[in-house]
């Protein structure tokens, strides 16, 4: 088909995500046809360097001989099998590896199909875990402001946003919310990190203090806040949550969808502050970013809470027809596989540095308010103001309007209302960063 007629098509029959579709009627939709290493290729043969990852997912490219091999190698052995009374090698398997590189005490896996239904899992096993201990009262939940968990019902009442949610508010559970330890934007007068993070703990435990008796987990999105704008929490704060949530008698839920696999420089966010979670859930990256899978991982004390005869009704009644699909474990052990091959962590470290670097060209820019950085995660949030952090009028859609023309230099950029976001393949070249961030430079250069 040309061009022309898949975009018609597309208009006529495609629904898309968090996108305003009377907008998209308008627009002539960039068709993605193809692909090769750290680029996405259109219908009309033009290329673009993948600058988000495929929406935070992609890790070593696109078209992987490794990982399009190990596909290809289990397609000629079975494509799907249940994991409802039946077991498949691959889900073995990866089940196995993961637990030689998750936190320690983590030893039992759920698979499911994405982010939303990781989180999903958690929260369905951190309330049945104390029903089953004989605490039902424990039923509720801890979040930070400005968190998403995804677009399932639980997890938009543990990480609800007005913007995407406030159809459905009158339909989620209730939860405590803690304020996220923001340094550029936290509430009155200038304070430090380390200030920050002390106000935000002692709001946490607060609520902690009044309503631990109701409370089944705190959930957060370890180090990095990604769909909140890439806020980055000071140090310390995840350790303090570990010791709150261990001292009040209450779950701690890692939500590293977004975070695992590298994106911050470790290959989970938690190792940063050596934290080990009671529940630690996982996508996007787990399959380099080729095939929808997620993971849900729970300690022995949590999963032991869930043994007995059927009639005890202790079971985990949950599941999901694609759970531990064989062809996604076999991508995410190839994906592991190149982890170790080529030491990619330790890759990554040097193309932090070098990164960071790059992106104090931008810093002194007077409309850059603020620029958040952990590993290959980036935020770049721009102002009307950069004295007084004054917000552009929304209406302008400042973020859009940056990124549709860093589109322009073959770069394929996705903003967060006017944050900037930079969230490259952990595999993409210094060089291939340097033009992402030159690009960025000059369009923003461009609305002064």
């Amino acid at each position: 088909m040309t061009t022309a007629q898949l975009q018609d098509l597309d208009r006529r029959h495609l629904w898309h995500p968090f996108t305003p579709m009377k907008l998209w009627a308008g627009e002539a939709p960039l068709v993605i046809t193809d692909a090769q290493g750290m680029y996405l290729i259109d219908s009309d043969g033009n290329r673009y360097l993948d600058g988000v990852s495929s929406l935070w997912c992609n890790v070593h490219g696109h078209r992987v001989p490794e990982i399009d091999a190990a596909i290809r190698a289990q397609l000629d052995r079975v494509a799907h099998s249940t994991l409802l009374g039946l077991s498949n090698e691959p889900a073995i398997v990866l089940a196995d590896r993961l637990m030689k590189v998750v936190p320690q005490n983590l030893k039992k896996v759920f698979y499911s199909d994405s982010g939303a239904t990781a989180t999903e899992v958690s929260f369905k096993l951190a309330a049945q875990y104390w029903f089953n201990l004989g605490k039902p009262e424990k039923r509720e939940f801890i979040s930070f402001t400005e968190a998403y968990h995804g677009d399932t019902f639980g997890a938009m009442s543990v990480g609800r946003t007005d913007l995407f949610h406030r159809a459905y508010l009158p339909m989620l559970f209730k939860v405590h919310s803690a304020p996220t330890p923001f340094p550029y934007r936290w509430p009155g007068t200038e304070r430090t990190d380390a200030e920050v993070c002390a106000a935000a703990l002692k709001a946490l435990e607060k609520i902690l203090y009044e309503h631990s008796a109701g409370i089944a987990a705190v959930c957060i999105e370890p180090v990095v806040q990604g769909a909140a704008g890439m806020i980055v929490h000071p140090a310390g704060f995840l350790r303090g949550v570990r010791d709150l949530a261990t001292r009040y008698n209450v779950l701690l839920i890692c939500d590293e969808v977004a975070v695992g696999f590298g994106r911050t420089g470790r290959l989970f966010a938690c190792e940063h502050e050596q934290v080990q979670p009671d529940l630690l859930c996982l996508a996007k990256g787990i399959t380099g970013g080729y095939l929808p899978l997620a993971a849900t991982l729970a300690t022995q004390d949590i999963f032991d809470a869930f043994l007995g005869e059927p009639s005890e009704g202790r079971t985990f009644y949950h599941g999901h027809t694609y759970t531990g699909n064989p062809l996604a474990c076999a991508a995410a052990l190839a994906s592991l596989d190149l982890f170790e091959r080529n030491d990619l962590i330790a890759q990554v470290g040097l193309k932090v540095q070098a990164l960071s670097n790059m992106l104090e060209s931008l810093a002194e820019l007077p409309n850059v308010g603020n620029i958040r950085q952990k590993g290959l995660m980036v935020g770049i949030e721009l102002v009307a103001d950069r004295a007084t952090k004054r917000r552009y009028d929304p209406l302008r859609r400042i973020g859009v309007e940056v990124c549709q023309r860093v589109r322009q230099h073959g770069i394929i950029l996705r903003p967060l209302g006017d944050v900037i976001v930079l969230m490259p393949p952990l595999a993409m070249g210094v060089d291939e960063l340097q033009r992402i961030v030159e690009a960025v430079m000059i369009e923003i250069e461009r609305l002064m």
